[in-house]
């Protein structure tokens, strides 16, 4: 479902980050069904709409409230690449903590749900949109609460394209210097940035063995099994930040997506009939109504 809501939103919407969907959508539904405890989400399902900068006389818009109360027990998930902002979206609308009906307003002027999330777009805790920068700030709340005795974790999901900045892999040399056990990092590796494959603008190697040479307990895992996920977390050594390397398929439900070009595959438009052929050739589609 964050697949097929993702693809409706690029159809209706004249483009879409659909394939860090595609990419995203398993890691998304273990983080939120099996793995985070999140306590109750905002009471408003569809949420209000963005009045301008917080300030006098103009209510302030967090939405972190959508993935429940920042307290001591409960865990907190920090969106790094904030262009996956739709996947969140979707992902809060079918656990229960977003109505489908908030996505009537989505991109449009004045509204939270932006197509790149910020810190007042539902289930997006801080503004990301400088790529490296959200797992620093995982970090520091990793520390705060492992300092103040809090027993809530903090989840951040990154993207591969991420671990090009060095900012990255400071955060985690931080993370690991400090024993924070409570952050758990996730990475959708899916081998695709905004200039096309990875491994033909600038290569990375393997995540894990990096993140492992910086001190964290590193696991490599399928990104689309959910059991895998789980078992990688369960295992975690204590006293050290845990990284798991997803390795995700960008095309996982829609095939017709291995054959655009490299320019137009980071942000899907759809040409007159193609989306149609899309929805014919999609596992997920198939038989679907509109």
């Amino acid at each position: 479902m964050i697949r097929r809501r993702a693809f409706d939103v690029a159809v209706e919407h004249h483009g879409g980050y659909l394939i860090q969907a595609c990419s995203s959508a398993d890691i998304l539904a273990t983080l939120y069904v099996e793995l985070m405890q999140l306590g109750p989400g905002a009471d408003n399902l569809v949420p209000p709409r963005f009045n301008g900068t917080p300030g006098t006389g103009v209510p302030e818009h967090w939405g972190g409230v959508y993935n429940g109360p920042d307290q001591p027990t409960y865990d907190r998930f920090i969106l790094s690449p904030s262009h996956y902002a739709t996947a969140v979206y979707a992902a809060l609308i079918e656990t229960g903590r977003l109505s489908s009906d908030a996505l009537t307003d989505y991109n449009a002027d004045g509204t939270t749900l932006e197509m790149i999330g910020a810190e007042h777009s539902p289930g997006i805790e801080v503004t990301g949109g400088s790529l490296g920068q959200a797992l620093s700030v995982g970090v520091g709340r990793a520390m705060w609460r492992k300092r103040a005795g809090h027993t809530g974790k903090i989840w951040v999901l990154i993207s591969d394209g991420e671990t090009q900045e060095g900012q990255t892999w400071e955060a985690l040399q931080a993370a690991a210097a400090f024993g924070l056990d409570n952050l758990r990092v996730l990475i959708d590796v899916n081998g695709w940035q905004v200039d096309g494959p990875m491994e033909s603008v600038m290569p990375v190697g393997c995540l894990r063995d990096k993140a492992a040479a910086f001190g964290c307990d590193a696991v490599e895992v399928d990104g689309h099994d959910p059991a895998a996920i789980c078992a990688a977390v369960l295992s975690a050594d204590r006293g050290k930040p845990l990284v798991i390397a997803c390795i995700t398929d960008p095309t996982t439900g829609f095939p017709a997506l291995k054959e655009r070009d490299d320019a137009q595959t980071h942000f899907v438009r759809f040409r007159p009939g193609e989306a149609e052929e899309y929805r014919r050739s999609s596992p997920l589609l198939v038989g679907v109504g509109r």
